[in-house]
């Protein structure tokens, strides 16, 4: 894109009161696989005392049962998101005994994909419909890939911020429809400069070469580890989560419309590599059915659109229903150098893109440069630090340092509007510190990551190990979880059991008819 393509975020920025931005909320959900003292993947089930992962709203798991999944409700400020996910921590470290989080994407050491137990959330119908669908992740991709943990980031812009763009261009900030429509400009832009998050958070450059089963690659190799010299994000690659299936979807986020029948055609179109799995065999599920996409969920992005779905309803239902409400961005890896996964000046510098991508001029999306974000992606999480790396570009292919240098310089306006009346601007502090790397690649967790292992004279396996380590310790040491934010999370555990006891006492259809009720919903 040409420079006087960002006239727009000038142009809108300056249609804004300081304050137009205090309504927007954020939250995270951050995964960690539970591991054993040696670093080896737990056996035991999602602990009781944790509560129940069907019902807890802040503590459940993701594919296994030892893949937990912290989650922080919606929140105004960065530190409230963060002080919420050291308490959840703490909270679980009290309760998992002699095990601990492992402090990377990448998983640990796993002898054989079958050893990996698949999350089970009781005998419910929607319960059952949880673990059949990851049964069916299991056969479809293997179950270790699966085993990778990430960090999403939930943000949402406040009523007052859509009120104030939309008088300033004669549209309705009430209007679910074009909010919606100022979203999926927000979606396309970030898919456009997504590989800009990869390069400045990646933190996946190794992995232990178990993770590969064998298979050939163009990694480099020692002791054990797999990595790439100039990788960032490993996770996000073609060795991390891939899907050959869905890489002729190509399902688009020009319209909602057309977003929503993409996704509804992929869960009802069969796939005859999954045809061969089977549906039922032997009496039991090993999928909810043969289609390209079990569910909409199984889709894999970026960032997708979101709308908190009422219960039993499809995630498309809900957008059609009342639109867009927040945006979800998948593109974060677990950085190994925070206890929590995630810190202040990425989750602050992830704000400002987001603000900017909602502000920037966004055209739809054709195939011609799908490819090219595809492309830039791949390039960016397998060989970002690599100098003199080149993306694909409208105008031609650009320098990535140059290009990830214009946008920040871009982005300094709408860090100033989010540091409205702070006179400390950490916003602006957030985008100078990845200024800086962009500048010295060196200074990014993905290059952290190799200089700490060669430092150690250590391979991947025993660098997670010993920074998982150093994790659990620094949880132990924090002071005690405040009494009423203890209270708060004991009561929350006993009602998540209550109510799972609930849904499995209320079912009264059979398993085959409630998937064939919820598959027929209509809106």
């Amino acid at each position: 894109m040409k420079q006087t393509d960002y006239r727009q975020v000038q142009q809108r920025l300056s249609r804004l009161n300081a304050g137009a931005l205090s309504g927007r909320q954020l939250g995270i959900e951050k995964e960690s696989l539970r591991v054993t003292g040696e670093g080896r993947l737990a056996l035991t089930p999602h602990p009781e005392s944790l509560g129940s992962a069907l019902t807890h709203p802040l503590i459940t798991t993701d594919y296994s049962e030892a893949l937990l999944e912290l989650v922080t409700p919606p929140v105004h400020e960065t530190w409230s998101a963060l002080q919420c996910l050291v308490d959840l921590h703490q909270f679980v470290y009290e309760q998992i005994g002699d095990e601990m989080l492992w402090a990377t994407s990448m998983p640990c050491l796993v002898s054989n994909d079958k050893d990996i137990p698949i999350a089970k959330y009781g005998s419910s119908n929607v319960g059952t419909m949880k673990t059949v669908y990851r049964r069916g992740l299991g056969y479809r991709y293997g179950r270790l890939m699966q085993a990778i943990a990430g960090v999403h980031f939930n943000f949402s812009l406040g009523e007052r911020f859509w009120c104030e763009l939309g008088a300033a261009e004669d549209w309705s900030g009430q209007d679910s429809s074009a909010v919606s429509a100022e979203y999926l400009g927000l979606l396309r832009n970030f898919r456009r400069f997504g590989w800009l998050a990869l390069y400045l958070f990646g933190a996946s450059p190794a992995m232990c070469s178990s993770f590969l089963g064998g298979r050939e690659s163009s990694l480099e190799e020692f002791d054990g580890t797999l990595f790439g010299e100039t990788a960032t994000s490993l996770r996000m690659s073609d060795v991390g989560y891939k899907n050959k299936a869905q890489s002729s979807l190509r399902i688009t986020i020009n319209d909602l419309d057309e977003y929503i029948e993409g996704l509804t055609r992929a869960t009802e179109t069969p796939h005859p590599a999954y045809e061969e799995i089977g549906l039922i065999v032997d009496g039991r599920y090993r999928q909810l059915n043969t289609n390209i996409l079990q569910i909409e969920n199984e889709y894999y992005s970026l960032i997708r659109p979101k709308r908190v779905a009422r219960s039993g309803e499809k995630p498309s239902h809900a957008l059609i229903r009342g639109g867009i409400e927040y945006v979800e961005v998948r593109a974060l890896d677990v950085n190994p150098f925070d206890p929590v996964g995630i810190n202040q000046n990425e989750l602050r510098f992830l704000e400002t893109l987001l603000v900017f991508c909602v502000l920037h001029h966004s055209p739809p999306i054709d195939d011609d440069e799908q490819t090219q974000i595809d492309h830039n992606q791949l390039s960016v999480a397998r060989n970002g630090r690599q100098i003199g790396l080149k993306l694909q570009h409208s105008d031609g292919s650009r320098l990535l340092t140059d290009w990830a240098m214009e946008l920040c310089e871009e982005m300094r306006q709408v860090a100033a509007l989010l540091d409205a009346n702070d006179e400390h601007c950490p916003y602006t502090t957030a985008l100078l510190q990845q200024i800086d790397a962009i500048r010295d690649p060196e200074l990014t967790p993905s290059a952290q990551v190799l200089r700490g292992m060669r430092e150690e004279s250590e391979s991947f396996y025993d660098f997670a190990l010993r920074t998982s380590s150093s994790h659990r310790a620094y949880f132990s040491a924090l002071a005690d979880i405040n009494e009423g934010r203890r209270n708060q999370l004991t009561i929350m555990v006993r009602e998540s059991i209550r109510r799972q006891e609930e849904i499995e006492t209320a079912d009264t259809i059979s398993f085959d008819e409630f998937l064939h009720r919820y598959f027929s919903q209509s809106v």
